[in-house]
């Protein structure tokens, strides 16, 4: 039991990733539709890729979405609207006119033909309300049918029978202008003005379920393909009748109503292409990035963001494909580059798209676009802490992203004509999106403790408290790692490592100083030194200790892990050889593990950047008399005993790095002490 127990501690890492990998693997299936994928990828106006295929099945060739729009827009324009005809109001219009004619015809000329004008009226007024009034026609046509309902009988008719309220006034002078009523026409119009009211209303109602009876008729198939007919020869040509039987045929297959047994071999499908995908970004990690691999919460922050990528492209998806471009993944790359290397954030950003190819439409043309906006972003975004520069990269994938929908459109219509500016404007949304990288990464590191350039980049402001701290309490050591500082980050810049990170670890490499500052010669301003009145072993253990007091620090203030690795291997295994020397001196056999730096050794190209300019620098102050030969030679002196020393295995650094490390750590001292080359008398 005992055994065991201890093989699962040994072991508990690769068992965390590989149930970090299942676990994923099930969460990135459950989010994909689970309807069988159509196994031919077909492209309007391309040549047909594969075999001839013929029909497996008989199904019904669906009609395009533009053909069906057509047949919609034909019904909506020949539907007959209704109109309901409201018989009381024209009677009370009809009973007003009786009451109100005599108030109004009261001068003497129309004394004496009252009665005509009473009934010339009535005929105006049943003219006028023959077919009704509306209070307003504008949004129908002229000249089209109608159907008038007054009561339980439908009559049909045109609709410029209808009179509106503005044309009564017109109707009135056309009929008594031209007749013997000629006086009358003011007394008419006063008072048909007060007693004509709209009495036919629009049944919009009634219109609509005659509108969706005449759309449920349109059928959304036309015509059959029969089982075993050939639909498309290898090499032909997909014109839009075959796009649209291959269509059909896709439809057919993805609504297949599936069994329990057909769904479980989809879903174990897809298990199996997920779970491949995942592991091949795994063994990449465990190969090419040990570091990340050995640290669960790295490779659980990788993974997390792929499954953030999945769940925002299926939540897009099943509210509308043609949405997909809205999500902006080229945040992933971005992400991952900020807190590791561009490397493996282009590798986890290619697995993630393949992982998409499951469930957007235009598989080919998504995954060209994504992969080659991922390059981009990972070409363009050198320095992220540099806003200018992601401002810049978001310009850049945007234009990628409308140049290739630009060329996709081209190849599959032959010409710019129709093209789908929506589709611009969500490049342009995702563009802007991926400015959310910035706030993302902050809540990231509070999240999963990662360290990213721009926390460094706060790191580096002399002005931060403990940097302040370290300015007053030990202002030699201070100044000595703003120099180490400088040396490193030039050296960084020249072999491609990450200067910021290593300018923050120098800064930083000595702040275990503090606790004793005046124990180390840099601080000893008064020419006392406190080694005089201490053993060899005492002096030794106290300048070793700096690393450790370094590490207690740095984690009291919260220094993230990347910079007290810096403070952890400045010095790896080296020997504090003064001490040990006088040791020698004193006491004869001493035992040299006493006078170690406890380690580990570097493990990176900054850490050892860092300890070939810390020793280089501290060394560089006992030249008495320096010149640029005895610069040089003392720089190969000092780094060629660390490499005898083996103080790099651990890291991952060329000799013909080593060598450049060198000429550059030369140059800057020379540049320091201002020499020059002796010439000649």
């Amino acid at each position: 039991m005992s055994d065991l127990l201890n093989r699962f501690y040994k072991n508990q890492g690769s068992i965390y990733k590989v149930l970090l990998c299942i676990a994923s693997t099930i969460l990135i299936v459950y989010l994909f539709p689970k309807s069988g994928k159509f196994q031919f990828d077909f492209q309007q106006n391309k040549p047909w890729q594969y075999d001839n295929l013929y029909a497996p099945v008989d199904f019904a060739i669906l009609k395009s979405d533009e053909q069906l729009e057509v047949e919609r827009a034909e019904a909506r324009d020949n539907i007959i609207p209704y109109f309901n005809y409201d018989q009381d109001i024209a009677n009370e219009a009809k009973a007003a006119y009786e009451n109100q004619f005599a108030s109004v015809f009261t001068d003497s000329i129309f004394k004496n033909r009252q009665k005509e004008l009473k009934s010339f009226g009535h005929q105006i007024l049943d003219d006028i309300y023959k077919y009704g009034v509306i209070s307003d026609l504008t949004a129908f046509e002229d000249g089209r049918k109608i159907y008038l309902r007054r009561g339980n009988e439908i009559e049909e008719t045109s609709i410029e029978n209808l009179n509106t309220t503005d044309e009564i006034t017109t109707l009135i002078n056309r009929r008594l202008v031209n007749g013997p009523y000629v006086q009358a026409v003011n007394r008419f119009k006063e008072l048909f003005y007060d007693i004509v009211q709209p009495n036919v209303f629009y049944d919009e109602k009634l219109t609509t379920k005659e509108l969706n009876a005449e759309l449920s008729k349109i059928a959304p198939t036309k015509g059959v393909v029969n089982k075993g007919s050939r639909i498309v020869a290898k090499g032909e040509i997909v014109e839009q009748k075959t796009y649209q039987v291959l269509k059909s045929l896709q439809a057919e297959y993805e609504s297949q109503t599936w069994t329990a047994s057909k769904y479980n071999w989809v879903v174990f499908g897809y298990v199996l292409l997920v779970s491949v995908a995942l592991s091949m970004l795994l063994l990449f990690i465990r190969n090419y990035r040990e570091q990340v691999f050995e640290n669960n919460t790295k490779v659980t922050f990788i993974f997390f963001n792929i499954i953030l990528m999945v769940l925002f492209t299926t939540l897009i998806v099943k509210y509308d494909a043609n949405y997909v471009y809205v999500v902006p993944l080229c945040i992933l790359p971005l992400v991952i580059k900020a807190f590791f290397d561009a490397r493996l954030g282009l590798f986890t950003h290619v697995i993630a798209i393949l992982l998409l190819g499951f469930i957007v439409p235009n598989t080919s043309e998504y995954m060209f676009l994504q992969v080659i906006a991922g390059i981009v972003t990972i070409l363009t975004v050198s320095e992220l802490y540099k806003r200018a520069n992601l401002f810049i990269s978001v310009g850049q994938i945007t234009f990628i992203y409308i140049l290739g929908y630009f060329a996709f459109h081209i190849i599959h219509e032959g010409t710019i004509d129709n093209l789908e500016w929506e589709t611009f404007s969500m490049f342009i949304i995702t563009g802007l999106a991926t400015l959310f990288v910035q706030p993302l990464i902050y809540a990231y590191e509070k999240i999963f403790g990662l360290v990213s350039d721009l926390s460094l980049l706060e790191l580096t402001d002399t002005n931060s408290k403990l940097l302040k701290e370290l300015a007053n309490k030990a202002p030699g050591t201070f100044h000595h790692s703003l120099n180490v500082a400088n040396l490193a980050e030039a050296a960084a810049n020249e072999i491609g490592a990450n200067s910021m990170l290593v300018r923050v670890g120098a800064l930083y490499h000595d702040i275990g100083k503090m606790v004793n500052p005046t124990d180390f010669t840099e601080n000893q301003s008064t020419g006392i030194n406190t080694h005089e009145d201490l053993s060899p072993d005492e002096s030794a253990r106290i300048i070793i200790d700096h690393v450790l007091n370094g590490i207690e620090i740095a984690r009291k203030n919260n220094l993230p892990d990347r910079v007290i690795d810096f403070i952890r291997t400045h010095h790896g295994t080296s020997t504090v050889y003064y001490f040990y020397k006088k040791a020698q001196e004193q006491d004869g056999e001493v035992n040299i593990e006493d006078f170690k730096y406890p380690g580990p050794l570097p493990f990176s190209k900054e850490t050892a950047i860092l300890m070939m300019s810390d020793s280089v620098e501290a060394a560089s102050k006992s030249l008495k008399n320096p010149t640029s030969v005895l610069i040089d030679s003392f720089v190969e002196k000092i780094i060629n005993k660390q490499m005898d020393e083996n103080q790099f295995l651990n890291a991952n650094i060329t000799f013909k790095e080593i060598q450049t490390i060198k000429k550059v750590l030369k140059l800057k001292l020379n540049n320091i002490y201002h020499l020059r080359i002796e010439y000649p008398e």
